[in-house]
């Protein structure tokens, strides 16, 4: 025979049940204000997205000369000390690489830049931040060039983790490792190599004043198009900005004093250049050096 009160302390239950599974599930909700919201729960694990996207297109990392400090500062993690080395462009090493996905994406790099997984970037434990590496697939010599910008893996038997995006470059997404060959890039030899207007042809040396007693080099005869990259007060400054320049570009590089309400000026300025065209390119090789925009001029 039914009994009523057995039902409905049945039902009870069920109702008590779905209550602290309610509960359960709202637990990712932040609590503090009224303007609280849902937080996307953290993957437990890590691993590849849940949807699909094609990374094939993906363009590799672009070495970029790098002129402000680098982070290569001594460390310690899992109990073991790391000392980075201070550059990293003739680095060569191989062993094993992983990658790292999901679980990191959006958080900040050692670097101080969001992981993206999608991004064509890489961790390494002692090579200076930023550096720039060809990561080659030793068993299918597939190849691509990524931005170091993280630390780790701390596997002992792993020297780098890739993105996401690169290891599906790379081939070894789905089985996690690969036998890798890593080598250093030097940006700026990089650059000479593949962007035609990073470093301009030789010019031929213009007629040179007669040699003075001064080791800074004369200025080139009048005429022709110059760029104008600064000008000084002080003469060593305006030096060591013409010795930086000197070692970028093959253009002839000199300082022209002149004479401005009772001081002098240091102008740090190379050429001549042939047209408007080459000054452009010289333009972009000092932006990318992080050198400011110099100012095209008529004359020495």
């Amino acid at each position: 025979m039914n009994n009523p009160l057995r039902r409905a302390s049945g039902a009870a239950a069920i109702c008590l049940l779905m209550a602290m599974l309610a509960a359960c599930s709202s637990s990712s909700v932040r609590q503090g204000d009224a303007s609280s919201t849902v937080s996307t729960p953290r993957p437990a694990q890590d691993g590849a997205p849940a949807y699909f996207r094609d990374v094939s297109q993906i363009p590799d990392a672009v070495p970029t000369p790098h002129t402000g400090p680098y982070k290569a500062s001594p460390y310690r993690v899992l109990g073991r000390n790391y000392n980075p080395m201070q550059d990293g462009r003739n680095y060569r090493e191989t062993g094993l690489a992983s990658w790292y996905g999901t679980k990191f994406h959006g958080q900040l790099t050692a670097n101080g830049e969001p992981y993206d997984l999608y991004g064509m970037t890489a961790a390494h434990k002692t090579l200076p931040l930023p550096t720039y590496v060809r990561v080659t697939n030793v068993d299918n010599q597939r190849s691509i060039i990524v931005r170091v910008n993280d630390r780790g893996p701390f596997h002992s038997d792993r020297i780098i983790d890739l993105s996401y995006a690169g290891a599906v470059k790379l081939g070894f997404a789905d089985t996690g490792t690969a036998r890798v060959k890593v080598e250093g890039i030097d940006p700026v030899v990089w650059q000479q190599e593949n962007n035609p207007g990073y470093l301009v042809r030789a010019q031929p040396q213009p007629q040179q004043q007669p040699v003075t007693s001064s080791a800074q080099p004369a200025a080139p005869a009048a005429g022709g198009l110059y760029l104008q990259v600064g000008a000084f007060s002080s003469g060593q400054a305006a030096e060591q900005l013409r010795t930086q320049l000197q070692g970028l570009v093959q253009a002839p590089v000199f300082v022209s004093p002149v004479q401005v309400d009772a001081r002098t000026l240091h102008r740090v300025r190379l050429g001549p250049v042939d047209n408007h065209d080459q000054a452009q390119q010289l333009m972009e090789t000092l932006r990318l050096a992080n050198l400011g925009t110099p100012t095209l001029v008529s004359s020495n």
